[in-house]
């Protein structure tokens, strides 16, 4: 397998959008290896498992190889492994959950929409507090 650093392998295997992303996050301390933090220069080598954090997701990742550029999503498998665990996934989600969302090109809600909005939020609020007494 080709020498290559970690900076360049996390663009190439498409976690980051650039490579100066992939820098900057070694550099944040972003990307561990066994709990550590990491430099950029960081060689990549096979069954090395790498903990990336991106946004409020943190990705466990077994490396398998390391390709010649920067290649397809398609083909992203052949490089690496994702041990993140589900519960991470879903927390995330969950997290994603806790704001208003609106479709785009529906602009502000009405008064009504309004109303609405805060019958739901008081109702989810006192089945929340019922189920706590239990």
């Amino acid at each position: 397998m080709e020498k290559t650093r970690i900076d360049k392998w996390l663009w190439m295997v498409r976690l980051f959008k650039t490579r100066t992303m992939a820098n900057e996050a070694c550099l944040a301390g972003k990307v561990k290896i066994q709990g550590n933090n990491v430099k950029p220069s960081k060689e990549v080598v096979p069954n090395l498992v790498i903990t990336v954090t991106i946004g409020q997701l943190q990705k466990t990742i077994e490396v398998i190889g390391s390709p010649k550029n920067r290649i397809s999503a398609g083909l992203v498998p052949d490089y690496y492994i994702d041990r993140t665990p589900q519960a991470e996934y879903d927390r995330v989600k969950m997290l994603s959950m806790r704001f208003e969302r609106r479709e785009h090109g529906l602009g502000r809600p009405t008064k009504r929409d309004r109303r609405q909005l805060d019958y739901l939020k008081d109702y989810l609020k006192q089945t929340e507090d019922w189920e706590d007494d239990e």
